[in-house]
């Protein structure tokens, strides 16, 4: 496919979008009829797979924790459709280490989870910029939509450099939100417990969700990508956190 093929078509691009929340994520947004770019680390066949059920849709792999790779993931993607239109920075990885083991928490493990979870979408964003930019009107601006994380607003989650790795992804949403209005909006999504084959082995977390959360549950994938595509839709809506963690956050 040709980029004079989606000129017309609005582009997505979702990151880590081949399982759980943004393989949710992407289904949905070709659903609400972009053209959608998939993307992994590894799951090459899968990812392929997945691109071939949807209309206009592409798979690119890359390693985020690649600098090169990432930059060139962008690339790739404007190369392909000649445009960009929302970029959704689901990818992350994770480390469970308890809070108290402060040694355990290396500054190695602080690098690795920065480099994935706060700087590939930082260079994401500035080498989509210019093409969010080109594709945005006053009517209908581009957006932006980082996937943090509720370990993000409140002192939980599966380790203080994974919280501490997804409170400045939160916090560069606000600032980005600000220094790139009006064409480009954005905002990120803070997911507490969702339903994926990962999630699946945390029974400790099921079991606070269950016992705790007004809503009595852990959120589906599709849920957190009604989330996202309400405010990819929202023309008005930018600098949001929204956290979405069933009203654990009540109790």
């Amino acid at each position: 496919m040709t980029p004079k093929q989606t000129h017309n078509r609005r582009v997505a691009l979702v990151t880590g979008s081949t399982s759980g929340i943004g393989k949710a994520i992407a289904t949905r947004l070709a659903q609400d009829n972009f053209a959608v770019a998939f993307h992994s680390k590894s799951s090459v066949t899968v990812g392929r797979a997945l691109a071939a059920e949807h209309s206009g849709a592409t798979y690119v792999q890359a390693d985020l924790s690649d600098q090169d790779q990432t930059r060139q993931l962008i690339t790739e993607v404007l190369s392909h459709y000649g445009r960009l239109d929302v970029l959704v920075n689901n990818a992350g990885i994770t480390a469970t280490i308890p809070h108290a083991d402060l040694k355990q928490a290396s500054p190695d493990i602080w690098r690795e989870l920065n480099e994935v979870n706060v700087i590939a979408p930082w260079i994401l964003i500035t080498e989509a910029e210019a093409a969010l930019r080109q594709s945005a009107s006053q009517d209908c601006p581009s957006c932006i939509v980082n996937i943090s994380s509720h370990a993000g607003i409140r002192p939980k989650g599966a380790s203080i450099p994974y919280a501490t790795s997804k409170a400045a992804l939160s916090h560069m949403t606000k600032l980005l939100a600000v220094s790139l209005a009006p064409l480009i909006r954005v905002n990120a999504i803070a997911p507490g417990l969702v339903n994926t084959p990962m999630s699946q082995q945390w029974t400790a977390a099921r079991e606070l969700w269950q016992e705790r959360a007004p809503m009595g549950r852990g959120a589906e994938p599709e849920e957190i990508a009604q989330v996202t595509s309400m405010l990819i839709a929202s023309h008005y809506i930018t600098g949001e956190i929204l956290l979405a963690d069933g009203g654990l956050n009540l109790t």
